[in-house]
């Protein structure tokens, strides 16, 4: 695998999962925690991957849309059934369980929540979407050179390690991250277009972290 030109597609991810692991054992307080993130995030994707970035969809409204779907699909089993995430699925050893990252004095922290929703905007479909549909899919399918596999071809496999994997990320919505893997993966095989599957995760995470917000649903806020 050409791991020089892997790096802009892997490295904010992984310094994205890296962060997730240390820094709550850390302890630092809000709001620096959650300036800490943007910075590093932010630093990140500009030195390492603006070349690979693409920001303009060409399918914007239905983009919009799909995003939007994600969204209601998402929050649709909890706000349904109250008790849905306690079964023993959703709420277990392997895959945790559902609980805010944000303490009650964060959660009453403006410039916290202005950052929170910042991040979950604007850097975490970039460098997801960079991941998991620009060079994860394309590694599987062509490990040796992944380049060669263009953006948006999937082979069975491709297609569902892509999904699945995506799915154990996020942990007691495993079954929610399951389905939002499989709409973003068709989509993507669809437009061929990074820019779109950005835009597309920015409307799902906006829509949710206004949920987040202003319907007390902190539980969607690890």
């Amino acid at each position: 695998m050409p791991v020089r030109a892997a790096i802009p597609w892997v490295l904010p991810f992984a310094v994205f999962m890296l962060l997730l692991a240390v820094l709550p054992a850390l302890g630092i307080t809000e709001p620096w925690n959650a300036l800490l993130w943007a910075v590093v995030l932010d630093v990140v994707l500009i030195v390492f991957s603006r070349g690979v970035i693409k920001l303009a969809p060409k399918h914007f409204f239905m983009s919009t849309a799909i995003g939007i779907g994600v969204f209601m699909f998402w929050i649709a089993p909890d706000a349904l059934w109250p008790d849905y995430r306690s079964h023993w699925l959703f709420s277990n050893s392997i895959v945790g369980i559902p609980a805010s990252g944000l303490d009650t004095a964060a959660q009453q922290d403006v410039i916290t929540l202005w950052l929170r929703a910042a991040r979950a905007v604007l850097l975490v479909p970039i460098l997801e979407e960079l991941f998991w549909r620009g060079w994860l899919p394309r590694t599987v399918d062509s490990f040796d050179d992944f380049q060669a596999r263009p953006l948006g071809s999937y082979t069975t496999l491709s297609f569902w390690a892509t999904a699945v994997l995506f799915a154990s990320e996020h942990g007691s919505y495993w079954d929610v991250g399951l389905l939002c893997g499989i709409v973003y993966n068709v989509w993507m095989a669809r437009t061929r277009s990074i820019a779109d599957l950005i835009w597309t995760h920015a409307v799902t995470n906006a829509c949710l972290s206004a949920y987040v917000v202003f319907a007390k649903q902190w539980q969607y806020w690890a």
